[in-house]
């Protein structure tokens, strides 16, 4: 399989590719490479709590999403953007331009399935896939029995409050994402990070992440991949693990104890010691 071509323009944007995504490394400059890909309305300050556990050993190279974060909002392109396919080229010229090998790629949430496209595309690059609360797809799919975790229902109010008002939706559904109760600030966190997102390029991401089926995909995944789900997240049903277990040839899945959408941030030290025992398997 091929990113689609529309993802690989011919001409570049000016500027090179790390500064358009704001790339930065840090760690042992020759140890092995771990590249961090944020989830939706994040940015790649969200691992800060992981990278203590791993830079002393790793060379950390993290990014922002075209979109987010310090990324060059400038660049952005509808087209090109109009599927994951954009953002995983974005991945690949990233491996390229720093020459990354032999690549663990840890990716959260929307980005999970950005690194199983660019894993698909170019498997040499990558040494295997850490995919922390992936879902390949949301809704519910009765024929199969899949559980994807909303129904037809659920994603047209989703899609009837992004056209209202993003804002609103943001302030009303972060702190669900998040799923910490006892932690509210970790709620207000990720909605303040919701709300520095131009809402247009928020809407874009959102309908390809809620309506994408990436299940056909799963199979022709040949990397060794490390799938970390918690025990309750309102965005990923337990079942969702099991049918990756089944659907790629080469998936360990793990359950934390950490609850919501997002442990690399409310549980960090959980996170980075399960990404830490996988790699050490690997060595």
């Amino acid at each position: 399989m091929s990113i689609d071509a529309a993802a690989r323009p011919t001409q570049q944007t000016a500027g090179t590719v790390a500064e358009r995504f704001h790339v930065t490394s840090t760690g042992r400059p020759d140890g092995p490479v771990l590249l961090f890909a944020h989830g939706f309305g994040c940015d790649q300050g969200m691992w800060r709590g992981v990278l203590p556990h791993v830079t002393g050993d790793h060379r950390v190279v993290r990014y922002d999403l075209m979109g987010a974060g310090r990324s060059d909002t400038s660049a952005y392109d509808p087209e090109r953007y109009a599927t994951l396919d954009g953002h995983a080229a974005d991945i690949l010229d990233i491996c390229a331009e720093l020459d990354l090998r032999d690549v663990t790629l840890v990716a959260h949430s929307v980005s999970t399935m950005m690194a199983v496209l660019a894993a698909i595309a170019e498997p040499d690059r990558f040494r295997q896939l850490v995919l922390v609360a992936p879902n390949p797809y949301f809704l519910d799919d009765p024929a199969t029995g899949y559980a994807g975790g909303f129904s037809a229902d659920d994603l047209a109010e989703v899609a009837a409050a992004l056209d209202s008002n993003y804002f609103t939706w943001a302030e009303a559904f972060a702190p669900v994402i998040m799923g910490v109760p006892d932690a509210p600030e970790l709620g207000e966190e990720l909605t303040a990070s919701f709300c520095r997102v131009d809402p247009d390029i928020a809407r874009q991401l959102l309908r390809i992440m809620f309506t994408t089926d990436y299940r056909p995909l799963l199979p022709q995944v040949a990397t060794p991949t490390l799938v970390l789900q918690c025990r309750a997240d309102a965005m990923v049903p337990p079942s969702v693990g099991d049918h990756l277990r089944g659907a790629m040839p080469d998936a360990t899945v793990v359950q934390l104890q950490a609850i919501g959408h997002c442990p690399h941030i409310s549980a960090p030290e959980e996170t980075a010691a399960a990404i830490r025992e996988h790699l050490l398997t690997l060595r």
